[in-house]
C-alpha cells in the first residue's frame, strides 16, 4: 500500500507542483513544469483506493462513488496543503493533487511587477488573472489578497472551491468560503456576499453568463472583485465575456464592462536560465481611457497598440515581459521564443527595434530587477539601447497612483 503523505512530502522536498496517481503507472510528480515519473511501484486499484479515502475523508468519498469526481483540500500540518481533484476514467478513478505552501507568498517574494501593488489601490472595480491551467493564477491571487491583508483595514471575503492558501487576519478581516460545504453555488454565495459587508471579493473563477454579471455589478457597486479565467491573454478575456451573452445584449456588458473592469493581468509560467524552477510572465492591462473607449467601441483588436504605449501606466504586453526576463538573465532566448504568440516581433524587440509602418526605429526595454542579486549572467546578444527622448505624459487616469518604470 502507498503512502500517500510520503509521497507528498517527496513532492515538497523535490519542489514540485502536482502528485498525478494513475492505475498502472507508478506515481508522477510535476516538477519544474515537466511530468516525471517516480521509482514507486506502479500504483494499484487498492492503493489508489486507499489514498482516496485518506485524503477525501468518508463524506467526500461517498459523494466521489456518486458523482464519479470531486474537488477538495488536504493538509500535512507543517508541510502544505493540496487541491485535489478525484475522477473516474474507464470506469478506475484518478488522482490529481496540486501543491499549496503553507505559508502565504508575497508579490516581493515572487518578485512581481510592482505594477499589481498599485492595481490594488482602487476602492472598487474587476481584476482579472487569466492564463492556461498550471500557469499560477491562484498563486498570484494570493499574493493580492495577503498584500491587501497587510496593508489595508478591510473586509475579505473569498469563494473558493476548495479553498486552497489560508489567511491570518493581519489588518483585514478575511473571511474565506468553500464551495459545497459552506455555500452550495457560486452564484448564490456571491448573491450572498454582498449582504455581508465585503470590501474586497475574491472569486475562485468566473465560470458562467450569471457570475460573471454578478460580478461586474459587484464591482459597479463599490467593491474590488478579484477572479480568474482560462483565457491566453487580455483580448481573449475581454471577447471571452462579451461573447459568453447572447447577441443582442453584448452593447451593453460590452459598456458595463468598459465601466466595471480594472486590469487584466495574463501570465504563463516559463523555465529560468539557471534551471532551477519557473518564473510568470506577465502582460498587463490597465483600463486607462483609451482603453475604455476601444472596449466601448469594440475596437478589441487594437488594445494591444495600447499596450505597447502604455509604459507610463505600468503596462506590458507579454512580449514586452519575455523580453525583460530575457534582458535580465532569467529566462533563454530559446524559451521565450517558444513561449511567445509572435515570436518575429519579440526577436525584433530583443534586439532594440520595433517596425512601425514603413521605418524602423530604436526602441527601450525596460529592465527588472535581476532574479538572483549575485548573479551576472546577460544575453550578449541584446544590445544596450540608447535612453527614450522625454515626452509629456498623458492624462493621468482618475484613481490610479502612478510612478515610473518597472
Amino acid at each position: 500500500m502507498i503512502d500517500i503523505n510520503a509521497l507528498f512530502s517527496e513532492l515538497i522536498k523535490l519542489d514540485g507542483s502536482d502528485l498525478h496517481l494513475k492505475i498502472g503507472r507508478p506515481p508522477l510528480m510535476r516538477l519544474a513544469g515537466e511530468m516525471v515519473p517516480t521509482d514507486a511501484p506502479p500504483v494499484t486499484e487498492a492503493d489508489l483506493d486507499g489514498a482516496l479515502q485518506k485524503v477525501l475523508g468518508p463524506e467526500v468519498y461517498a459523494m466521489l462513488l456518486k458523482e464519479g469526481e470531486t474537488d477538495a483540500a488536504y493538509s500535512i500540518p507543517d508541510l502544505a496543503r493540496f487541491r485535489v481533484n478525484a475522477f473516474r476514467r474507464m470506469g478506475q478513478f484518478g488522482f490529481i493533487a496540486r501543491a499549496i505552501p503553507i505559508r502565504v507568498p508575497t508579490l516581493d517574494g515572487l518578485n512581481m511587477p510592482p505594477a499589481i501593488k498599485d492595481l490594488l489601490n482602487v476602492p472598487q472595480g474587476l481584476i482579472l488573472v487569466t492564463g492556461p491551467t498550471g500557469s499560477g493564477k491562484s498563486t498570484t491571487l494570493a499574493c493580492m489578497i495577503e498584500h491587501i491583508n497587510q496593508t489595508q483595514p478591510f473586509h475579505v471575503i473569498t469563494l473558493e472551491d476548495p479553498i486552497e492558501f489560508v489567511y491570518t487576519d493581519a489588518k483585514c478581516e478575511v473571511t474565506q468560503r468553500q464551495l459545497g460545504t459552506d455555500v452550495a453555488t457560486l452564484h448564490e454565495g456571491l448573491r450572498r456576499i454582498l449582504r455581508q459587508d465585503p470590501d474586497v471579493i475574491l472569486l475562485g473563477e468566473l465560470r458562467d453568463r450569471e457570475t460573471i454579471e454578478t460580478a461586474m455589478h459587484a464591482a459597479e457597486t463599490g467593491h474590488l472583485v478579484l477572479s480568474t479565467l482560462h483565457t491566453n491573454d487580455a483580448k481573449q478575456t475581454i471577447d471571452r465575456i462579451i461573447d459568453t451573452f447572447p447577441a443582442d445584449g453584448r452593447d451593453h456588458i460590452r459598456s458595463m464592462l468598459s465601466l466595471t473592469l480594472h486590469a487584466i493581468i495574463s501570465q504563463r509560467l516559463l523555465r529560468r536560465a539557471s534551471g532551477a524552477g519557473r518564473v510568470a510572465a506577465m502582460e498587463i492591462l490597465i483600463n486607462t481611457p483609451n482603453v475604455r473607449d476601444l472596449i466601448q467601441q469594440g475596437k478589441i483588436r487594437e488594445i494591444e497598440n495600447a499596450m505597447k504605449t502604455g509604459e507610463y501606466y505600468r503596462m506590458q504586453t507579454f512580449n514586452q515581459a519575455l523580453a525583460k526576463l530575457v534582458y535580465d538573465g532569467s529566462i533563454t532566448e530559446e524559451e521565450a521564443a517558444g513561449t511567445s504568440q509572435n515570436p518575429n516581433e519579440l526577436k525584433m524587440l530583443l534586439r532594440g527595434i520595433t517596425s512601425g509602418g514603413s521605418s524602423a526605429r530604436m526602441t527601450s526595454i525596460p529592465t527588472a530587477a535581476p532574479a538572483d542579486a549575485h548573479s551576472t549572467t546577460r544575453v550578449q546578444s541584446i544590445p544596450t539601447p540608447p535612453p527614450p527622448k522625454p515626452q509629456p505624459p498623458p492624462e493621468k487616469p482618475p484613481g490610479l497612483k502612478i510612478t515610473r518604470g518597472f
